[in-house]
């Protein structure tokens, strides 16, 4: 967006100057949120045009719109300003019953619905100002080993796109830091009432029809690994891109699904789904608490890290977690 020999001559001012009038879509109402004057910010927006080479907003008779390339430069410019945010917020003493940061956590999609609401009670007692966003991140499909399948959330890790990543990792490289935040199994999900919750014999299992989760559609999922190594097969009806939608679709059929047990405890009732023992052993993982090393330095981090421990750990930290699979399906 801003070449290097630009950057050393610009007023990164007016990214906030595009980020405001961006809200407003006025520049009448962006100079009184920024307690200027209408010209100054018709000053500034003629600056950034020249520098962006686009007209960037375009006059209405309510007001202006963005143009293309416009609406394109919206979420880049409001990552640097957050960045930049939070770089001063960091420099500053951190007080969670004052701080107005927001932290961004990664984490599949199964875990952050463990994790959410527990934390999200803990914000509005001890921190209600703090905000939390989040960013579900996935295995790299295909990928057998299990560093390199989370290697792109480790990058976003290293470039704070995220400040945190809980990920079903045993180990991490050793630039990061971890912190066993607990161990999950798996459990069979199935609609209340459901035929097979009566009696489960591996035979009953393998004859019903079976979701899996998968982001790219494919059936196959460590679960028919366990199944092979019985000499059995299933027949998976359906795959969907996530757990929410797991949850629903078993609500309304007969369809069943391995899916993490904590996740079921937490969300399943409201879905009408329950949890069922497997009859064979599917495996179970721990979920890690992953920062770079260097960012733990950030007390506003650290405390973050502590407040989700808190909640959740049950075993010590030391403890080794068992492998899970990469790819993530069951």
């Amino acid at each position: 967006m801003l070449n290097q020999i630009d950057l050393h001559r610009t007023d990164l001012n007016l990214l906030t100057l595009f980020e405001v009038v961006m809200a407003e879509g006025h520049v009448g109402r962006a100079a009184e949120r920024l307690h200027l004057s209408p010209s100054a910010v018709s000053h500034g927006l003629g600056r950034l045009r020249r520098l962006l080479n686009d007209p960037l907003f375009l006059r209405t008779p309510k007001g202006v719109v963005p143009t293309a390339r416009a609406a394109e430069l919206a979420q880049p410019i409001g990552d640097v300003l957050a960045r930049a945010r939070n770089v001063f917020a960091v420099a500053e003493p951190f007080e969670p019953a004052r701080s107005t940061r927001r932290f961004t956590l990664g984490a599949p999609d199964g875990v952050s619905a463990v994790v959410l609401p527990p934390l999200m009670a803990a914000l509005r007692d001890q921190a209600p100002g703090v905000g939390i966003g989040v960013r579900q991140v996935l295995p790299t499909p295909g990928e057998t080993s299990a560093e390199r399948a989370w290697q792109f959330a480790f990058a976003e890790l290293e470039s704070r796109v995220m400040d945190l990543a809980i990920l079903p990792l045993a180990e991490v490289p050793a630039r990061f830091h971890r912190q066993l935040l607990y161990e999950e199994d798996f459990v069979l999900a199935m609609r209340a009432g459901h035929p097979l919750s009566r009696r489960v014999t591996l035979a009953r299992y393998c004859d019903n029809q079976h979701l899996v989760v998968s982001l790219q559609g494919d059936a196959h999922g460590f679960v028919d690994e366990v199944l092979a190594g019985q000499g059995r097969r299933r027949r998976v009806a359906l795959t969907v891109p996530n757990f929410m939608m797991a949850l629903a679709m078993l609500a309304e059929s007969d369809l069943v699904a391995a899916l993490p047990r904590r996740f079921v405890q937490r969300q399943g009732p409201r879905f009408g789904v329950v949890a069922v023992e497997p009859p064979v052993a599917l495996g179970s993982f721990g979920l890690q608490l992953v920062a770079p090393r260097v960012a733990m330095m950030d007390a506003g981090i650290a405390w973050l890290v502590e407040v989700l421990a808190s909640h959740h750990q049950e075993v010590p930290s030391n403890r080794r977690a068992k492998k899970s699979p990469a790819r993530g399906r069951a």
